[in-house]
């Protein structure tokens, strides 16, 4: 049982879905900062000093903090500035991972463009004498019938 798990831990599919994740975390991480501390503040400044982040709406008659930190201790709050920014960092990962894609699918097309090399000596040799092989099965024999064989 322990080298089954062994051989399915190992397996290249196991460890390229491992890095993928990983890379994947990391880049959330990225991405994550760069919707915090980036585009948030942006939209903040041509909005007129708005952020999100503090945007709740109290649930109970306790809550009466300014921002979402100490409303959360006071009591329940809905925080709905929280959901929009990660609705935002939703879409830019969309849009990142969109780009991502579109331009390995451009590197493929590219790659597949390209023409394929030409034969080796060797292929070329193989390739008459399957052409020979085929012409002589194809054409009639001008041998006589071998003995025991009508003609």
């Amino acid at each position: 049982m322990l080298k089954q798990f062994r051989e399915f831990a190992v397996r290249g599919n196991v460890v390229d879905l491992a890095i993928g994740v990983i890379i994947g975390a990391a880049f959330g991480n990225i991405v994550s900062s760069l919707v915090a501390d980036i585009f948030m503040p942006l939209i903040g400044a041509v909005t007129g000093g708005l952020d999100f982040s503090n945007y709740f709406i109290p649930l109970s008659s306790a809550v009466t903090a300014d921002n979402l930190a100490d409303a959360k201790k006071q009591g329940a709050v809905l925080a709905y500035g929280h959901f929009i920014t990660l609705g935002i960092n939703f879409l830019i990962v969309a849009w990142i991972l969109f780009f991502l894609v579109r331009a390995l699918n451009s590197l493929k097309v590219e790659e597949a463009k390209k023409p394929s090399p030409a034969p080796t000596r060797t292929e070329l040799l193989l390739e008459e004498i399957r052409d020979l092989l085929a012409a002589r099965v194809a054409a009639p024999s001008d041998r006589p019938p071998a003995p025991g064989q009508p003609s």
